[in-house]
């Protein structure tokens, strides 16, 4: 089982390449809120935090093969160029144009392949079968998950008075090790309404398939939540949130509006839910956590 001692030694693997995002402290309205502005980390998303755990954990492969909706792919293909390997990248054929550009732009061979995230990541395990590659999967890992923890614990380190943590949920990983590292404070689990693999398996006490439709479907879009995820938060204090795709939007645009926070969609999802009156607490804090889309100039 993870541990908050995992999430300790993540943050000392990856402390040379991942940037340290900072809080911003906002009065919206009368409320306080502070807000982690992990999509200024490199790669545009808190996912290579997760990525360099993985690949750190162990002696580096030959060959990193990941399958992702994009920011895990980007993080992926930002980390091997880092640490010097090779990778490739599969994406279904949904994806953002601006991901995949990306993707390709950090140095990665970009492979698109099916209709959804389950038939690119089918085809990235068959093509990782072979000596010297490996499968990185964007949140179904142990190592991948203590990466991604490290977001909650810099929050815990520069605000010790925050006493919730609202994050976005795609495939469990983020909120997972957020609630390793979040000790004593509440998690808030935030997923679209229609595309709500957690909330599913919450209430049938074990993963199931969801559906998958949303604005946020590409960086939340997992059909099912991690087995290793589900894990932990079945064991921890977490509260299950659903927001409309209508939510979402007002939420990026009031980030523009309010704070100049220029952001993807999935990133509004925690927003979404505080504006709703869904996130508790005196001191909460919010993950902005990717902003891997393309923004014109109005």
């Amino acid at each position: 089982m993870l541990s908050a001692s995992d999430v300790r030694a993540a943050a000392e693997r990856i402390r040379p390449y991942a940037r340290r995002t900072p809080l911003f402290d906002v009065k919206i309205g009368d409320r306080r809120v502070l807000l982690k502005l992990e999509y200024l980390q490199r790669s545009g998303s808190f996912k290579l935090r997760g990525a360099l755990n993985a690949m750190l954990s162990k002696p580096l492969d030959d060959h990193i093969v990941a399958a992702s909706g994009g920011n895990h792919g980007l993080a992926v293909a930002t980390a091997a160029s880092l640490l010097g390997v090779s990778a490739t990248v599969y994406v279904p054929e949904t994806v953002p144009a601006a991901k995949a550009r990306r993707i390709e732009a950090a140095g990665a061979r970009l492979v698109r392949h099916g209709a959804a995230f389950a038939e690119a990541a089918s085809a990235a395990a068959d093509a990782a079968a072979r000596p010297g590659y490996r499968f990185l999967h964007p949140y179904d890992d142990p190592a991948v998950v203590a990466g991604q923890g490290t977001v909650a614990a810099e929050i815990v380190a520069d605000a010790p008075g925050v006493d919730a943590i609202a994050v976005a949920v795609g495939g469990g990983g983020l909120a997972a090790g957020t609630a390793l590292s979040g000790t004593g404070r509440r998690v808030v689990a935030v997923e679209p309404e229609h595309c709500c693999c957690l909330h599913d398996a919450l209430a049938a006490g074990e993963p199931v398939d969801s559906a998958v439709d949303s604005v946020a479907a590409s960086a939340t879009g997992a059909s099912r939540v991690g087995e290793v995820p589900f894990a932990v938060l079945s064991t921890h204090d977490v509260s299950s949130v659903l927001v409309s795709d209508e939510q979402i939007l007002r939420a990026r645009d009031r980030l523009w509006e309010e704070c100049r926070i220029a952001v993807e969609p999935a990133a509004a999802v925690p927003f979404a839910a505080w504006l709703a009156g869904q996130v508790p607490g005196d001191l909460p804090c919010l993950i902005v956590c990717g902003a891997n889309v393309d923004w014109a100039a109005g």
